[in-house]
């Protein structure tokens, strides 16, 4: 399979993850394409069963920590602050892992552990979008494509990345397949992938009683939102230059047309100037910076994330700059964390917002 993500985005080429993924599984053997699709319609028709079982009010585990509690979410989805589709959205990734809880069969995407953000997240576009289970099936290719990457140079193990190995990577699978269902480029897809992987990270793994229940399947719940939320928002990074300030205007346009033509609810969540050379961002920056995003209705986050050689090293060691820079006494390795933390602060700010703005209305 693919190594990168960037390998995955040049095999899609004009095309899509999907189509790419199907070509690598079928070791390049058109004709075996035909039975690659069959069996992942098959794998489709476990996931929407085991929501349907995990549904049922009456279903219990064997330890009793976990079971009824999609039936209940269900009969309140129509009246959820975050709106009718989440709430059937989330309603469903708990009923697949109460499933799974209560010794159904399921289908492990990644795992067992993170088996309900998929399937409730495509099963509920299909039920408020109109998708057929053909184009659900080549979402879960693309979706598989994605965790494949994530599985080969990290890993999808909660024992041994934390909850954000398995919940992360299945709401990152989640936010690309739905990215791609809604006719985003493979680039597009990736992007919210990360984006649905940022937010997950930093979750251990410590469930109550060593059992893959508490807190696992309500984990599946804001796994499932963060996807959804991710393929929705667009978060525009650029550098603390001029030109690259003015090139966010050809993107705008990109998004525009995506938003008419294939997602009518995608927003841009804001712009972050990144790779800053000076502690404070030129004011004629400020101001062009400032300019595009009130064109376009979006803001500015108030953080940048300052250039530094910290970055590169982590990336080549592979590690998150949080981890790289643990222990070391870089003064400048400090300033890029800080400033990175403070980042995730500001995006949970915005996320915060929304929710009472979604309840006000």
């Amino acid at each position: 399979m693919f190594g990168t993500m960037k390998e995955l985005v040049e095999a899609a080429g004009s095309g899509t993850i999907a189509d790419a993924a199907k070509r690598e599984q079928a070791g390049g053997n058109i004709a075996e394409i035909p039975a690659q699709v069959e069996r992942m319609g098959r794998a489709l028709e476990v996931m929407r069963a085991s929501s349907e079982e995990g549904a049922q009010p009456d279903l219990r585990s064997m330890s009793g920590l976990t079971g009824g509690g999609a039936s209940k979410l269900f009969a309140h989805a129509g009246r959820a602050a975050s709106g009718p589709v989440m709430g059937r959205a989330i309603a469903r990734a708990l009923a697949v892992a109460e499933c799974n809880a209560c010794m159904g069969k399921i289908v492990a995407a990644p795992t067992a552990g993170a088996c309900g953000i998929l399937p409730a997240a495509l099963l509920t576009m299909q039920e408020t979008r109109g998708y057929s289970d053909e184009e659900l099936t080549d979402a879960l290719f693309t979706a598989a494509a994605v965790g494949a990457v994530i599985a080969a140079r990290a890993s999808i193990a909660g024992a041994e990345g934390g909850c954000q190995a398995e919940c992360g990577t299945a709401s990152a699978m989640a936010a690309a397949a739905v990215c791609e269902l809604e006719g985003a480029s493979a680039q597009t897809a990736v992007d919210a992938a990360a984006f649905a992987l940022m937010a997950s990270m930093g979750l251990v793994c410590d469930p109550v009683r060593g059992l893959v229940e508490v807190p696992c399947v309500y984990r599946n719940v804001s796994g499932v939102a963060n996807a959804l939320t991710a393929a929705d928002y667009l978060l525009i990074p650029t550098m603390a230059e001029t030109f690259a300030a003015s090139g966010i205007t050809q993107l705008y346009d990109t998004f525009r047309s995506v938003k008419k033509y294939t997602n009518p609810a995608l927003k841009i969540d804001g712009v972050l100037l990144t790779r800053t050379e000076r502690t404070r961002v030129t004011k004629t920056i400020q101001e062009l910076t400032g300019k595009i995003a009130e064109y376009m209705g979006a803001d500015v986050y108030r953080t940048t994330i300052r250039s530094n050689v910290i970055i590169k090293e982590a990336q080549a060691a592979q590690e998150n700059v949080f981890d790289y820079v643990e222990g070391k006494s870089q003064t400048k390795g400090e300033r890029v964390t800080e400033s990175s933390r403070n980042f995730v602060g500001d995006c949970l700010a915005f996320v915060r917002e929304f929710v009472e703005k979604e309840r006000e209305q």
